[in-house]
């Protein structure tokens, strides 16, 4: 395989396997085709360490006969005709299925969106060598860093296609670029490390790899000295980079699947306020170079912007087919394509920043402890009683006076989220895009 990824090859091989799927007794079929191409380079102290190139065809293919469905996957496609064979057998003896089918002819794309999604520009390993190397030696040069714990950049370039048997066919082409440095602090048994990172669709959009490196380092310097905190209720301020995590315990409450297996603790807040008058979270996936962007979804349809918290209130619930049948709702596009079929979830999934930056908030509140990593999956779905592992600062007068760690943040997320207040500072880099967050008033339990 070269650079080049040739779409109308892939679509190809996809409609191949509906055609034998369907003559071997598939009364509906699909079929994604997936190819890529991947370069990552990791260094340390200066030198490469490694070099990995990648390269991957996958083929899927789904069949349903009557209520009945199974998938059938495989890396190399030598003999279609006999996947196909095996995939209808396989669905033959299957308990049916009365929710799964594809998706409603009626809701199909029929003209794609034209979506900025592939950089042309190609990476080579002296390339990327040279951009994890600048960003080590930035974070090696900050003082009290002792050492490196490595940096890397990497590339990928990836096409998809769907075909299906109901007269579905579309593609398209991503591109991703990244770039990490890890930096130690101290010595010993005080040393303590820390990362920093960028992950874009386009090359130009990285940030450059020295601020990368440095503030890697930095990060790492200001862990230093850790100390426990008594147990106590306090203010706790999320940095972004840790608020991400509250914003997908959302996504998976709100997730078609939960609500449908009723282990969501939102399941009966359609309608309802759950969080501040003045919150708003928008699933865009069209968003121009957005880490989830996509012109269709899993089963060729393609759903709406979603204001899923408009003024507050709960809107939606991420559906695919299946999820909207058994829910008795219509799907709005959420369909994630896996080995096994299709399930809802969320595309680029935004909370849009509130009015002051997390440095106003902590001097107003005084004092509080600021998180920045957060530790365990401690989240019941069912209840939504939280309970995370958390490192940081404890802020004084507004300014962060004591590295702290080994303290639990305990909660429900229910009142978490009714109580919860977002800074202006929001990063609008990943899937899952959040500023920071204000939560007044939780349980730490520390010494």
């Amino acid at each position: 395989m070269s650079e080049t990824i040739n779409q109308s090859e892939l679509e190809a091989r996809a409609a191949r396997l509906v055609d034998e799927a369907r003559k071997a007794g598939a009364d509906a079929c699909d079929a994604v085709a997936v190819t890529g191409v991947s370069l990552s380079v990791d260094v340390r102290d200066g030198k490469v360490e490694e070099t990995d190139r990648a390269e991957g065809d996958d083929v899927t293919l789904r069949v349903f006969v009557g209520k009945r469905t199974a998938s059938v996957s495989a890396n190399v496609l030598d003999d279609p005709k006999a996947l196909a064979e095996r995939a209808v057998a396989m669905a033959k003896v299957t308990p049916e299925d009365p929710f799964s089918s594809l998706a409603d002819p009626a809701l199909l794309l029929k003209k794609f969106p034209e979506l900025e999604m592939l950089d042309p520009t190609v990476m080579e390993p002296g390339a990327l060598a040279e951009l994890a190397m600048e960003a080590e030696e930035a974070g090696l040069s900050v003082s009290g860093v002792s050492k490196s714990g490595g940096a890397g950049a990497s590339w990928r370039r990836s096409g998809v296609v769907l075909v299906t048997s109901h007269g579905f066919s579309g593609a398209y082409m991503s591109s991703r670029h990244g770039l990490s440095m890890t930096a130690v602090a101290g010595e010993g048994t005080g040393m303590e490390r820390d990362y920093d990172y960028d992950y874009r669709m386009f090359q130009e959009d990285m940030e450059d790899p020295a601020d990368i490196g440095r503030r890697a380092g930095e990060r790492a310097v200001r862990r230093l000295n850790p100390q426990k905190i008594s147990t106590r209720t306090a203010n706790v301020l999320y940095e972004s980079r840790a608020a991400r995590s509250l914003l997908g315990h959302f996504a998976g409450a709100v997730n078609g699947s939960s609500i449908a297996r009723k282990t969501s603790f939102l399941r009966e807040k359609m309608g309802q306020r759950i969080f501040a008058p003045s919150i708003q979270i928008v699933d865009d996936p069209f968003k121009p170079r957005g880490a989830a962007t996509r012109p269709f979804d899993g089963e060729g349809t393609g759903g709406p912007v979603l204001n899923m918290i408009e003024n507050g209130m709960l809107q939606h619930w991420f559906l695919d087919g299946a999820t909207g049948r058994e829910l008795g709702l219509e799907p709005n596009g959420r369909a994630n394509r896996g080995s096994s079929g299709t399930s809802p979830g969320s595309t680029n999934l935004t909370m849009q920043p509130g009015e002051k930056s997390p440095e106003e908030m902590m001097k107003e509140l005084g004092e509080g402890l600021f998180v920045t990593d957060l530790i365990g999956h401690g989240v019941n779905g069912v209840t939504g009683d939280y309970s995370r592992g958390a490192a940081g600062f404890w802020f004084e007068n507004g300014e962060p006076v004591q590295a702290v760690s080994e303290i639990t943040i305990a909660g429900n997320l229910t009142d978490m989220f009714a109580r919860l207040v977002p800074a202006s500072d929001l990063d609008a880099r990943y899937s899952v895009a959040v500023p920071s967050m204000l939560i007044e008033g939780l349980a730490i339990a520390g010494e």
